[in-house]
């Protein structure tokens, strides 16, 4: 198979000390509960193309998913559309060289929107195993050398919008989200050998009334789910959450046994669901509805366990984050909104400074909310309901629909040229 070109231009790096124990970034949102937290405190405040950078590595072309980080490598998803070659790239964090690259050509047309390009899910790896979702071109896993150990064909993906779902280890079991479509799948794979555990086939979703703003002119519009299933404790089990078209879903991961359903979402979904002491927020996109409902149910909770519903809400296209009971998260216009997770009160919104409009999802650490906007500039303010505080704001100067990925002092960012290595000097 024909390989294709990836030119390498690094920029300046310090040498630095890295160890297996280290904190790593290994899923987007930084593992399966998809928190979009770490407990590293000591991280850079502020950049720019001559301060705190490590390294700077460019990328064949554009791409919206944000690398995970594990030890001393760092997995991207990556697309080549001249050679139709999709795959994942490995490189060595130290240095931000090319280690290893694999993937496969998909010859097959697949319709998706101009600023989702293919390969927009992030890989997942636990240290041994590194999976990869390609949309129609498949689901693959390899080893840390780029061996790889199986690969699963489950058919075309047909939306006008394309996919970018992300894959989630959870003990033994892959799990996959195969859509949108109107054959959308969930799956649980067998870790080890790629084979299907349990599958759960999403119904062609029939929306009464639209209330969000893509109604289109036969009022049905566009329907789909663009969220990565989180994974929670609730103390007595383990919850499989996501968020569907009108609905969110609790199964048990293990079996794909159904748990609960909340009504209440529209039929448009780009975030995924969020996790506080046994409260799951779950917003729609482009003025859709929100949610809050209580974990632990059995059957549809609609009535006995969802706490509020706000009807044309706020959610934008990224996932915010809880803490100390309130939620942040922005529109994808650039407004960031601190809300009360119990009630749904806002109990302020602020306009990002800078460019603001962003795809990407927050990171925190501590007290610090970290944000990414389309322009690629990076917006630090403080975790608190108190007071919209802006503590840093950086320019990188390279477009981007990624997140920041966070792991042992160093940040990472993905544009739509390269990749970043952030990290104090």
């Amino acid at each position: 198979m024909k390989r294709p070109f990836i030119p390498l231009v690094l920029a300046s790096f310090l040498s630095f000390a890295n160890s297996a124990s280290a904190d790593s970034w290994p899923a987007w949102r930084g593992g399966a509960s998809g928190t979009g937290e770490t407990r590293e405190t000591d991280l850079p405040l502020d950049w720019g193309k001559d301060k705190n950078i490590r390294w700077r590595v460019a990328l064949p072309e554009a791409g919206n998913s944000t690398p995970v980080v594990f030890g001393d490598r760092v997995f991207v998803t990556q697309a080549v559309t001249p050679e139709k070659w999709r795959g994942l790239l490995c490189f060595d964090r130290k240095d931000g060289s090319l280690v290893w690259k694999t993937g496969i050509v998909h010859e097959k047309d697949e319709p998706t929107h101009k600023a989702n390009p293919y390969c927009s899910a992030s890989p997942v790896t636990d240290g041994k195993i590194v999976v990869a979702s390609h949309g129609s071109a498949g689901v693959a896993a390899c080893d840390f050398e780029g061996r790889e150990l199986w690969r699963r064909d489950f058919g075309p993906l047909v939306h006008t919008w394309g996919n970018s779902t992300s894959p989630v280890l959870h003990g033994d079991l892959v799990i996959h989200y195969h859509g949108p479509a109107k054959n959308a799948v969930l799956y649980g794979l067998d870790k080890q050998t790629g084979k299907t555990v349990w599958e759960w086939k999403e119904p062609v979703w029939k929306p009464e009334k639209r209330t969000d703003g893509f109604q289109g002119r036969d009022g049905e519009g566009v329907i789909g789910s663009w969220s990565t299933p989180i994974v929670v404790n609730t103390g007595a089990r383990d919850e499989l959450i996501m968020s569907f078209p009108m609905e969110v879903k609790a199964f048990d991961p293990a079996s794909g046994e159904e748990l609960w359903t909340c009504g209440g979402l529209n039929p448009l979904v780009y975030a995924s669901p969020v996790y506080e002491d046994g409260i799951v927020v779950a917003m729609g996109g482009y003025y859709g509805n929100s949610i809050a409902v209580k974990t632990g149910g059995n059957g549809d909770v609609t009535e006995t366990h969802r706490l509020w519903r706000l009807v044309r809400h706020n959610g934008g296209i990224g996932t915010g984050v809880v803490k100390g009971g309130y939620s942040y998260y922005h529109d994808s216009g650039g407004v960031v909104y601190c809300d009360d997770i119990r009630t749904g009160e806002t109990v302020w919104k602020e306009r990002l400074p800078g460019a603001g409009k962003s795809w990407g999802s927050f990171a925190r650490a501590g007290d610090r909310i970290y944000t990414l906007s389309q322009a690629g500039d990076t917006v630090v303010f403080r975790a608190n309901p108190g007071k919209f505080e802006v503590l840093a704001r950086s320019e990188l100067g390279e477009q981007t629909n990624a997140s920041p990925a966070i792991s042992d002092g160093e940040i990472f960012l993905r544009t739509h040229e390269a990749l970043w290595c952030v990290g104090n000097e």
